[in-house]
């Protein structure tokens, strides 16, 4: 039978040698491996729970990263946008300089006095105008459209079926969708007078 005493000195205190040189070779001893912590039990669900909050975490940053590409595609459509407008605003008060001398060159050309030098010079400029956008516009017998056109004559003709341009007084200038000086035309109304004139005509033959 075991005393007592026996069974106390079995179940004593054990010591453990830490030394990290052995005393017995001299050498630095390898550290002991701690064992590694158990899971504690519910982590599986903890671990889904991280990679939700990840995801939406995720999911908020691309949205924020697209609502910023989208600003910054507006803001580069605006600065283009401005930046054609004030091309075009620059251009075209350089441009509406010189209209005066393009319809001395015009009225020149209509009678034969554009000749010389003179026609050579007339011509470069009308190009370098043409490169820049500058465009002519205003022709005979074209419907009259009050955004373009300027009526400083009026009368009525059988010869129409709509208010139209019969001559052009002084032709218009633009630039793209910008009208720097209208058309100054003379226009013509059907002639209301014109039915009831043939009607009259018509019973006269039948008498």
């Amino acid at each position: 039978m075991t005393s007592p005493q026996e069974g106390e000195e079995k179940e004593g205190p054990v010591i453990r040698d830490r030394r990290r040189i052995d005393p017995e070779t001299g050498e630095p001893r390898e550290p002991a491996a701690e064992p590694a912590p158990e899971a504690p039990a519910g982590d599986a669900g903890g671990t889904d729970e991280e990679v939700s909050s990840l995801k939406t975490q995720l999911d908020e940053r691309l949205a924020d990263l697209q609502r910023l590409k989208a600003e910054y595609d507006n803001y580069r459509k605006r600065v283009e946008r401005d930046r054609v407008a004030v091309r075009e605003q620059a251009l075209g008060q350089v441009l509406s300089e010189l209209l005066p001398v393009l319809d001395d060159i015009g009225r020149a050309r209509d009678h034969d006095e554009l000749t010389g030098g003179f026609k050579s010079v007339a011509e470069s400029l009308e190009a370098v105008t043409g490169k820049l956008g500058l465009e002519k516009f205003g022709e005979k017998s074209e419907p009259f459209d009050p955004t373009v056109h300027e009526a400083l004559m009026h009368s009525y003709s059988a010869d129409v079926a709509e208010t139209s341009v019969v001559d052009v007084l002084q032709p218009g200038y633009r630039i793209g969708e910008r009208v720097l000086r209208p058309a100054r035309v003379a226009v013509a109304e059907p002639d209301p007078n014109a039915g009831a004139s043939d009607g009259e005509s018509g019973d006269d033959g039948d008498e």
